[in-house]
Parts: C-alpha cells; sequence; structure tokens
C-alpha cells in the first residue's frame, strides 16, 4: 500500500489508463506517460485516494490539477499523430508540476512558467525527486511566454482567457501548435482552442468545452 492508497498505486494508474483509452485516447505514448508519472505525488495528502479518479483537485492558492483526462486529451492534440517527440514546448500555468512531468516524457525540452510563487515553488518540490532533466520551471507571467526559448514546437496552457495571447502566437515556431482553453460563444464558456501556425498563416479548431482557472497576468 502506499500513501493510503487502497491497493497499489501502480493497479490504480493501469484502471485509470484503460479508462483513458475506452473515452478515445488512441496515442500509446500519451497513455504510456499517462501511465508512469505517479499522479498521487502532485496532490495534497488529504485528496490522495481521489488521485486516480477523472477529476480536477484543488492544489491552493485558487488552482488545480486538471482532470487526467484533460490533461492526456490536450497532450494527444499537441503530438497531433507525429512519429517523432515534440521539440521544446512552452507550458503555461505549472501548477502542481504533473502536466510537465507528462510532457517530459514525450517532449525533448519543456519550458513550464508559473506566475504564484507558492505552486511554482510546490512543483519545484513535486518535481525533484523525479529529477527529469529537461523540465525548465520558471516564476514569471505566463502572458509573456518565455522568449529566451523561443521558438517553441508547441505551446499548451492551463488557464484561460478571451483571446490567445499575441506573445504565445509570436514564440510559437512555424509548423508548430497551441492549445488553450478561450473563452468563446454567447454563453462565454470556454473550450479548447487548437492553433497551427503555417507557412501561410493560422489555422484554428475550436473543440469541446472546457473548465480552467482564469488566465491572468503579473505575478503573486
Amino acid at each position: 500500500m502506499e500513501y493510503g492508497l487502497g491497493m497499489d498505486s501502480q493497479a490504480v494508474r493501469q484502471k485509470m489508463v484503460s479508462n483513458l483509452a475506452a473515452d478515445g485516447i488512441a496515442d500509446a505514448r500519451v497513455l504510456s506517460a499517462m501511465g508512469f508519472i505517479e499522479r498521487h505525488r502532485f496532490v495534497d495528502t488529504a485528496l490522495v485516494n481521489q488521485a486516480y479518479e477523472d477529476t480536477s483537485l484543488p492544489i491552493g492558492l485558487g488552482q488545480t490539477i486538471s482532470k487526467p483526462g484533460v490533461v492526456a486529451r490536450m497532450a494527444e492534440l499537441l503530438l497531433n499523430g507525429r512519429a517523432d517527440k515534440l521539440g521544446r514546448v512552452l507550458e503555461i500555468g505549472t501548477g502542481c508540476g504533473y502536466q510537465a512531468a507528462v510532457l517530459s516524457l514525450l517532449a525533448t525540452e519543456v519550458y513550464s512558467i508559473e506566475r504564484l510563487r507558492g505552486l511554482h515553488d510546490k512543483a519545484r518540490e513535486n518535481l525533484r525527486t523525479l529529477r527529469l532533466p529537461n523540465v525548465h520551471l520558471l516564476f514569471g507571467d505566463g502572458m509573456v511566454g518565455f522568449v529566451k526559448g523561443a521558438p517553441y514546437a508547441a505551446i499548451i496552457a492551463a488557464a484561460g482567457g478571451e483571446a490567445v495571447p499575441q506573445a504565445w502566437i509570436d514564440q510559437l515556431a512555424v509548423g508548430g501548435r497551441l492549445v488553450a482553453p478561450v473563452i468563446s460563444g454567447e454563453r462565454a464558456k470556454q473550450a479548447l482552442m487548437v492553433i497551427d501556425k503555417t507557412p501561410g498563416g493560422l489555422t484554428q479548431m475550436v473543440l469541446e468545452t472546457v473548465h480552467f482557472v482564469p488566465l491572468k497576468s503579473g505575478i503573486a
């Protein structure tokens, strides 16, 4: 038994992976990464028995760890069926570090930026034992991105605003893909938006409704 889980965490994780596959996640690399990274290490001890349920959980400072299904869906959208690993990825909103850990297995490098000092420090602590040399944690305003690491093969955001900041578009490589929640429609609900930066310009798709914390500027 581990971390108060009623059964071995590996067995619980494999059940989560089976559920993800049943829900339509088809990329074997995404399923493997979701099965490898131990989500219970990224949630508060009191919530550890819910770690492998398909639900978002509070991580403090008004923020949440995304549902496994959403993390897997966004990762699969980023990969977009490509045969090789993603190159350099920019993650907006590190949170507790879980998604950065998953992305580390799917990309050559991950730059993850967090605007809340308390969460930046928590993510650093959570990721320390995993020793992921290709993950770079940054404390700063995610809305301006991280120009020193640009251009990025992929950009992923864990917070949603009314528009995708121009800085993200500028820092996305030609041939790159951005996946972010954006408020759209008359009912002002968030939906997943996919933007591809092609040699001929930008193409975008608006997909299913999602619920993320609001995108905010500045640091705190």
